[in-house]
């Protein structure tokens, strides 16, 4: 028996030897992205002054559990974390002389890198550049080019190294910037095309022999926009289609969740991710690399999954670390800035003239002495209550930092770019039971019910209607000629061949919703030799302090225009506010 083993032992040591040479290692990594946060970092909003269901402090319990599951995580951002919530707003433009709340935040979780998104830029360069100077983490937009040097102004990718596992990430920005935001929000800096400057930069990327070669792209994803094409807005799947190298492409922007595989031109598989918005979800991608000892290849398995934030409790530690900010936010927005003898609703801003869109309409034209004002409900369904109106208010009746512009249009442009907001807005009524309304319509032609909720065709913030003219609205006739102007307010004759003063917002002024563009068909070269004037602080500001100076104040409809005819309009209002509202108030 002593002889067979001795026999056996040296083939067993052997074949064991054999076995450690040819057997292989696997890295378990993920790779989770959070985008378009939007504020929503503590589990509170304070603008409507209750808890949140989901938010960045319940992603981090999310984040944590994968960091003590896998080998090594990448965190990820993809932009847009600058605007919305109250608790940026303070950080970006009252206290300035504080760390920011999000560099905290971000490097307190460990952030690998983050791209910059168009709200990010809408914070302007005090904002931005300073929090560049405050990440621990590049941030990155490969195709924000620094006008003078043509060379990136952020920095166009990053290599990150854990586990001995190399992932390059290149970010990209929606190029579409100039068209919402004024120049000297980004002076100094172009936006170029995101499949041409993927192109010059996937070469230097691959000369660094990553292991995974990942996309950070704040631009929404739609598979089928795969054509190359300058500026394009949502331009992720034309980088994906037209620019091989890639694995994994998050995207954001667009706020729309996205986990799907996806082909490119040489017919290489890619992973493409999106995590939605307001840090709802994460995008998580899950690989296996496995490295063969023999040959010393790698190997990469690639997965996606979505995860809902809101199927957790928020972070304990990172809620306490935070406690004093949340307390600093708090007495922010609550601060009483006036009174207010009644309730409003951007409810009623789609059905008529409206005293919550009215009073963005009075300011506008007490700032500017503007002829007429655009304006649109910026939020879709909020209320301020009578009583006293609180600073955190001013966000639900003005949601973004936009300027305030004064523009010269001629009362021909005036008519076609009315035409143009409410052909957007209206159905072509044939009857009292007709929809008012555009709705998303499903193949049966009636509304449809996505997540349990009717949505209008178009978003909101683009329906604008107009003070200091007085004119009908006919959903019975086509769309480009329901809008009938009758007079000025004032009782002047409106003159199609007079050019008269426009207060409007800046993302209007500098061609957002096509308005000015494919409405009252100006030329897009065209809108800045027609600018008269721009705000130094978003319009928002200027509405606090108006209403700090008032001290009361008594909202009221402008009731300078309505929708006709009146009994099939009287028949759709209640019956679409249910549809849209569950309620006919």
């Amino acid at each position: 028996m002593k002889q067979v083993q001795k026999y056996y032992l040296p083939i067993l040591v052997l074949v064991v030897l054999c076995f450690s040479c040819t057997s292989n290692n696997d890295v378990r990594i993920s790779i989770m992205e959070t985008t378009d946060i939007h504020g929503y970092i503590l589990p509170r909003d304070f603008v409507e002054k209750q808890p949140l269901a989901a938010s960045l402090a319940h992603a981090v319990s999310c984040i944590n559990k994968v960091r003590n599951e896998k080998d090594a995580v990448f965190l990820l951002d993809n932009g847009d974390n600058l605007q919305g919530q109250p608790a940026v707003y303070y950080y970006n433009y009252i206290d300035t002389i504080t760390p920011h709340f999000v560099s905290e935040v971000f490097n307190w979780l460990g952030y690998d890198a983050v791209t910059a998104g168009n709200h990010d830029i809408e914070a302007g360069h005090s904002v931005y550049d300073r929090l560049v100077m405050e990440y621990k983490f590049p941030l990155l937009a490969a195709n924000a080019v620094d006008t003078k040097s043509g060379k990136p102004y952020f920095q166009p990718f990053t290599i990150l190294e854990k586990k001995g596992i190399r992932v390059a990430v290149l970010g990209l920005i929606t190029p579409a910037i100039p068209t919402w935001l004024p120049e000297k929000l980004y002076s100094g800096i172009e936006f170029r095309d995101m499949v041409e400057t993927a192109r010059l930069w996937m070469p230097v990327i691959r000369k660094q022999d990553p292991d995974l070669v990942v996309g950070l792209f704040h631009s929404g994803w739609n598979s089928e926009n795969r054509e190359e094409g300058a500026f394009d807005e949502n331009g992720s799947a034309a980088v994906a289609f037209n620019v091989p190298g890639f694995d994994i492409i998050f995207n954001g922007h667009d706020h729309r969740i996205a986990n799907e595989k996806f082909v490119n031109m040489s017919g290489d598989t890619l992973l493409i991710l999106n995590g939605g918005s307001r840090a709802e979800n994460i995008a998580c991608a899950d690989i296996t690399i496995t490295t063969k000892k023999k040959k010393g290849e790698k190997h990469k398995n690639l997965s996606g999954r979505i995860i809902k934030s809101s199927d957790y409790n928020p972070d304990r530690e990172f809620v306490n670390k935070f406690r004093a900010t949340n307390r600093i936010i708090n007495d922010y927005v609550n601060k009483v800035i006036g009174n207010s003898t009644a309730t409003i609703s951007s409810r009623d801003s789609f059905f008529g003239s409206s005293a919550f869109i009215d009073m963005i309409h009075a300011v506008q034209l007490e700032i500017t002495g503007a002829d007429i004002s655009f304006a649109a409900p910026l939020s879709f369904d909020v209320k301020i209550d009578e009583g006293p109106v609180t600073a955190g208010d001013m966000f639900k009746l003005y949601r973004y930092e936009n300027m305030l512009y004064t523009m010269s249009m001629t009362g021909l442009e005036i008519q076609k770019y009315l035409d143009y907001s409410y052909s957007e807005w209206l159905n072509t009524m044939r009857g009292p039971g007709d929809l008012l309304l555009k709705y998303r319509l499903g193949n049966n032609g009636k509304p449809l019910i996505t997540d349990g909720k009717v949505w209008l065709r178009n978003q909101s913030y683009n329906f604008d209607s107009a003070v200091g003219i007085d004119y009908l609205v006919d959903a019975s006739r086509p769309d480009g000629k329901k809008v009938i102007i009758k007079s000025l307010s004032d009782g002047r004759p409106f003159e199609r061949s007079r050019t008269y003063k426009i207060a409007l917002n800046s993302y209007r002024g500098n061609g957002g919703g096509g308005h000015l563009t494919e409405g009252a068909l100006i030329n897009k070269k065209d809108l800045r030799s027609r600018m008269l004037s721009s705000t130094d602080r978003d319009l928002r500001y200027y509405i606090l302090k108006s209403i700090e100076a008032k001290g009361t104040i008594t909202p009221a409809p402008f009731n300078n225009w309505k929708i006709v005819p009146e009994k099939w309009v009287e028949n759709a209002v209640p019956r679409e506010k249910l549809l849209l509202f569950g309620a006919t108030k």
